[in-house]
Order: C-alpha cells, then structure tokens, then sequence
C-alpha cells in the first residue's frame, strides 16, 4: 500500500491505479485516498451501482424489447439466473461475457433464437442506462455533509466508464469486477476497498439495493450496510444496518448509523 501511495502522490491527484492483471485497473482520485488514509476519522460512503443507482430495470427492458417483444420479462428473468452462475465461474470473465452469454442462455431456455449481434445488445448500448430520478440528490446530499463517495461494481472498467459520465460528479473511487477479478457476493470488492483506502470499519457506510450480491456480503464482513430496498424482495430487514425504499431516505439512515 506505501508503494502504491507513493506513486500516486508522484503521478497526481488523479491517476489509474494499474495491478498485477495489466489489463485493469481502478479509477481514484489519490487525493482523497491520502487524505483518508491520514485523516483516520474520514467517513466513506460506497454504492453498488446497478439496481442501486442506475435503473437497470428500465434500461434494459429498452433495450431489449425490439429484440425480444413481449418476452423481455420472461427472458430477462432467465438471465439473471444464469448470470449468478456465470459470475460464480473460473476463471473470471469479463462482465460483457457475461451479459452476452447469460443473454443467449436465457433466450435459448425459452426457445427464442439470437443473431449473434442480438446477444450483445445489452453491452454495446450500456450508456443508456438511466440513474434514478432520486439519486443525484442523495449523493450532493451527502457531499454537502463531507462524505466521500465510492462504487463498488460487478462491471468491466469500460462499460462503468460509460455510466460514469452520466453523473453530474465523479465518484472518489470505483472498484471494478474487473479490477479485483471477481464478482460480488465475494468479498473482493470490498476487501480492495478497504485496503486501498485504509478506512475504519466504523467510518464506512455500503448502500445498496441486491441483498444477495452487496447486504449479505456486508454484514459477514461487518461493515456498516443500508439496504435500498428498491425492489421490495422480502428478505430479513434485521440483516441491514437499516432498510429505506427510496434514496431520499438514504442520508437520514446514515447519519443515524454514527454517534
């Protein structure tokens, strides 16, 4: 971590942090890397990003039901069954594999066939993807109260790149799959978070909306966790440091999780 340090204040404030995999890499800004890392009392607050910011529901249902018509709901329910299985495979593969190889699995259950350019709808029109009406708001909202802000994202470094310049602001710091070859609910993500940041366990809040994929994971680690229950899946609230359905709650919910 010194050595990685060390090269961030060499190169700037803001920098690609290369790892021992060449082809990937984490976007930070070093500046506030180092700041937390020395300010031992810096509060972070990290987002899954799809489902949890980013409306993937809409977003995909667009861009796949001129492929698909009035199977989009069947199918996309098949994809992400054979997406939780695809992520849990090795070796690792990029999440644009993954999109397109669940895609073609979940067609293909129902009996629906894809050009080989239809499996690749999803990720060649991932910019499209739109943010929640609610979150701009929260993240300022949480700006305004001095957090940092970080992504932790079962998604290749490309393709959040995409989504990264629908934000009105850049996030501090965005864990990549890629980056950590791994897909959540493994604890990668956040381990590399942690690690690279240096933040207290008490001084760190992960919001997100799959219980499965970011609040189980969370809580086994200890980590401070709201649950955007957005998708009101039923599962145990207790699990959750606190449960909201909108992220308008999500500041309040914060704020109460410190003395």
């Amino acid at each position: 971590m010194e050595n990685l340090l060390s090269h961030l204040r060499q190169q700037g404030s803001t920098h690609l942090v290369t790892s021992q995999w060449p082809e990937c890499w984490c976007r930070v800004d070093a500046s506030h890397v180092m700041e937390t890392r020395s300010n031992p009392r810096y509060r972070w607050v990290t987002f899954d990003c799809f489902g949890t910011l980013i409306d993937w529901h809409t977003g995909f249902s667009r861009i796949l039901s001129p492929i698909l018509g009035g199977q989009v709901t069947q199918v996309l329910s098949g994809y992400h069954r054979f997406e939780r299985a695809l992520e849990a495979s090795r070796p690792h593969r990029l999440y644009k594999d993954v999109l397109a190889q669940g895609l073609q699995k979940a067609a293909a259950e129902l009996g629906v066939p894809l050009s080989e350019r239809e499996t690749t709808a999803l990720p060649r029109s991932w910019a499209t993807l739109p943010i929640f009406p609610d979150v701009e708001d929260m993240l300022a909202h949480l700006r305004r109260l001095g957090f940092r802000l970080g992504v932790l994202t079962n998604c290749d470094e490309d393709l959040f790149e995409q989504t990264h310049r629908s934000f009105l602001q850049r996030f501090d710091l965005v864990v990549t799959a890629e980056r950590v070859q791994d897909y959540k609910p493994a604890h990668s993500h956040f381990r590399f978070f942690s690690r690279t940041t240096g933040v207290k366990p008490g001084d760190w809040v992960h919001v997100a909306c799959s219980y499965f994929h970011d609040i189980a994971p969370a809580r086994e680690l200890g980590i401070h966790r709201v649950w955007l229950d957005r998708d009101q899946t039923g599962e145990d609230p207790l699990a959750a440091s606190a449960r909201v359905t909108a992220a308008s709650e999500v500041p309040a919910a914060i704020t109460q999780l410190y003395p």
